[in-house]
């Protein structure tokens, strides 16, 4: 028997959580979970003045742009360690595909508040799991044996993964899946010289 319900004002979040609902126990506290932080990170904090900076800088992680470019980049201009550095962007590029395919079958819609419009378009309806999460935590992981242990990739990556909720096109657990995902498959390529 399913559990009733909780209100949702918004017809659009209303439909993905009743959808989410119906997983069992554990997806039900997920999802109630998940759409409370959702609406906490979207209706919080948000300022005309950051938006087009933020929409931006999300918009470097389309189709893991700005992480192929760091890694081919890194073979080129790093001759020694040119195979671990094309490697790792191998491994950018696996967690990119995989998370493509897996959106297909999960199929989750994207989150949509009435009140609170997405700031950007996107190329699909599909939100589970975030691409700009697993790219983005795939190429700190593989890359982080390769540039200095200054390097900020990992709060670069986070960035990343949050402004796709800042954005309004991704629910929290969208990224943390998305997070999980690239940060396995960045470990494939990962290499320390």
């Amino acid at each position: 028997m399913n559990a009733p319900v909780p209100p949702v004002p918004d017809p659009a979040a209303r439909q993905s959580l009743r959808a989410r609902l119906r997983g069992g126990p554990l997806a039900r506290a997920i999802a109630k979970v998940d759409v409370a932080l959702y609406r906490v990170l979207r209706e919080h904090g948000h300022d005309p003045a950051l938006e087009t900076p933020i929409r931006r800088f999300s918009s470097l992680g389309e189709h893991a742009a700005i992480w192929l470019a760091l890694g081919l980049a890194g073979a080129l201009l790093d001759g020694p360690q040119r195979g671990h550095w094309l490697r790792a962007t191998r491994s950018v590029l696996v967690a990119y595909v995989l998370n493509t395919v897996l959106k297909t079958v999960v199929r989750r819609k994207r989150p949509h508040l009435e009140k609170l419009p997405a700031l950007i378009s996107t190329p699909t309806s599909l939100s589970f799991p975030s691409a700009h999460a697993s790219s983005s935590f795939a190429a700190a992981r593989a890359y982080s044996g390769l540039l200095p242990a200054a390097a900020p990739l990992y709060p670069a990556a986070t960035a990343m993964a949050l402004s796709r909720v800042y954005l309004g096109v991704h629910y929290p657990s969208d990224i943390a899946a998305g997070a999980l995902l690239g940060i396995l498959v960045g470990s494939t390529g990962r290499a320390t010289p």
